[in-house]
């Protein structure tokens, strides 16, 4: 029977539960103030899409809509990757940023379709 250290045995258990996978991803909301809107990054890949409340006529719920990743936001090259809202109130849009090589681009939901981001720049 192996033996596993106490450390060991916690991450083999958070990678077999799904726990450790929770950390690929980062979350920030839009600065616009009246957007009940929220970016997901893959903080591996850079991948960016977007989601936000709605409401719909014959719920007492609502639902969620997703926009998918679009040009320039889907999955890159791999890096180190971020999100950080400007302080203007009205942009709708999301800086996206990688770590690794400094570059940055700004992403936003097109034509309430799709995420798409600027090509990155330094």
């Amino acid at each position: 029977m192996p033996r596993f250290s106490i450390g060991a045995a916690i991450l083999l258990w958070l990678a077999t539960s799904g726990l450790a996978a929770a950390e690929n991803f980062a979350f920030a909301p839009a600065p616009q103030q009246d957007l009940n809107r929220i970016y997901r990054i893959d903080r591996q890949t850079g991948e960016v899409i977007a989601c936000q409340f709605a409401v719909k006529d014959d719920s007492p719920i609502g639902l969620t809509l997703c926009y998918p990743a679009g040009e320039g936001a889907r999955a890159g090259e791999a890096g180190d990757y971020g999100l950080i809202a400007s302080s203007h109130r009205q942009e709708s849009g999301i800086f996206r940023f990688n770590r690794r090589n400094g570059a940055v681009s700004i992403c936003y939901v097109r034509d309430d379709q799709e995420v798409v981001c600027t090509p990155p720049a330094k």
